[in-house]
């Protein structure tokens, strides 16, 4: 027998396709859901994309035929949808929830579902924590929504792709660090076939030397220690950035780790080195609002609402800008890119709808952005465009992403194996000896 599951207001706003993703199973929407969503539906952002979004998906689904019981088809092998009113509690649990809000609504028109339907499996999705372990005070099942939630295996092994090769010959290591070609066939250190960008790293009495597995030339070459703008890598995973963001056959690079590993500073040094093959340089971020401080309550211009924002990135510029005399041609050139808006740091909202030809775009923070933001960002890419995300997905301000269903996470599952794309998981933070400490004990 088919499932029943009801939708919470966050649902929709993290997937406005969501309404799609349940196979056969039969859908319920309570009028509390509706009445939120209404209130987001207004605004430029992604809440409010996915909120009318959401809602058109709902409007074509209701304009059909409604069937006897009520309900509506939600399409070809799949189930129906019903768009409940708000019910109470029942008798038993109207002392458990005293406070009138939204969410002691949806719950209670849960409930109602489910005493309606003994027979048949009926389940609250909702991405709010709180209201799922109300739920399961109430007796309620109650999931996480798991369309684009990445399973923990996959997470943990794109942290460890890196593969350490201690038992290589001395003329396999030879030929890769000194031969004509400084590469090695894949045969000599695997027996199967490496992915596109496969990262490796041979020891040999003492001796470490880094390499990347080459798809179109199908050998495994060596990984350089590149300087970029005056940034030198400081450890191997560092060496692997750099050479990703400045190598122009990959076109889609993520970087993550944690705090001080480097990432923006090597994604932004990357991108000042190779200014010359770019129209434009630019740096953007999510704007991650604490509270009901939207930006648009900050005084100024849209520079001025940005600064709060965008100091993170012009910290990491100024790092930049200290390996170089005062008044030198480096320094001077920096100044003049960021005056003729050469390098540019923009708000991430504005990208929508904007088609980025020879750009060099970096997205830091990325673990803000939910799948379906990252999908739009790669998709405003043009010819001869790189992008470069970067993030720590253990770091995330989002209250309905985590480790599992975050953008950057799903970009690194879904894009493995891809010619134009590498992974780099930078483990080693460099930022100072206290930030390192703190990081690993804090």
């Amino acid at each position: 027998m088919t499932k029943i599951f009801i939708l919470d207001t966050n649902v929709p706003l993290h997937d406005y396709l969501a309404i799609r993703h349940f196979m056969d199973n039969d859908l319920v929407i309570p009028i509390a859901v509706i009445e939120e969503l209404d209130k987001f539906k207004k605004g430029n952002d992604t809440l409010a994309f996915n909120a009318r979004g959401f809602m058109r998906e709902v409007n074509k689904i209701t304009d059909g035929r409604r069937l006897k019981n009520g309900s509506y088809s939600i399409g070809k092998h799949l189930g129906h949808l019903w768009i409940e009113p708000n019910h109470p509690f029942p008798d038993t649990l109207k002392d458990l929830f005293k406070d009138d809000t939204q969410d002691h609504r949806i719950l209670a028109t849960a409930i109602w579902v489910k005493d309606s339907f003994p027979g048949r499996f009926v389940a609250l999705v909702t991405k709010d924590i709180n209201l799922r372990l109300k739920a399961k005070a109430a007796g309620m099942e109650v999931q996480d929504y798991l369309t684009d939630k990445v399973e923990e295996e996959k997470v943990e092994s794109s942290e460890k792709e890196l593969q350490v090769i201690e038992d290589i010959s001395a003329d396999a290591l030879q030929k890769l660090s000194y031969g004509q070609d400084n590469c090695i066939r894949w045969q000599e250190v695997s027996s199967e076939k490496p992915h596109p960008n496969q990262l490796y790293k041979f020891s040999w009495d003492g001796i470490t030397v880094c390499g990347r597995y080459d798809a179109a030339r199908d050998v495994i070459a060596l990984v350089r220690a590149h300087e970029a703008c005056g940034i030198k890598p400081r450890n191997d995973e560092q060496k692997f950035a750099i050479d990703a963001c400045m190598n122009p056959s990959i076109q889609l690079v993520s970087l993550t780790g944690g705090a001080g590993t480097g990432k923006t500073l090597i994604a932004l040094a990357s991108a000042l080195e190779q200014e010359r093959d770019y129209d434009q340089i630019i740096l953007t971020r999510p704007t991650v609002i604490l509270g009901n401080q939207d930006i648009g309550f900050l005084p100024g211009d849209q520079k001025s609402k940005m600064s709060p924002y965008i100091q993170p990135l012009m910290d990491n510029l100024e790092v930049i800008k200290r390996n170089f005399r005062p008044g030198s041609k480096q320094a001077l050139r920096i100044e003049s890119m960021l005056k003729d808006e050469k390098l540019i740091i923009s708000p991430l909202a504005y990208i929508r709808g904007r088609s980025l030809g020879k750009v060099f775009f970096i997205i830091d923070e990325a673990q803000n952005l939910t799948p379906h933001e990252i999908k739009t960002i790669i998709t405003r890419a043009g010819e001869g465009t790189k992008m470069v995300f970067t993030g720590d997905i253990f770091q995330i301000d989002q209250p309905y992403l985590d480790q599992w269903s975050n953008g950057l996470t799903h970009l690194g599952e879904k894009m493995a194996g891809q010619p134009l794309f590498q992974h780099v998981f930078l483990r080693k933070g460099e930022r100072s000896p206290l930030s390192e400490i703190a990081s690993k004990l804090l």
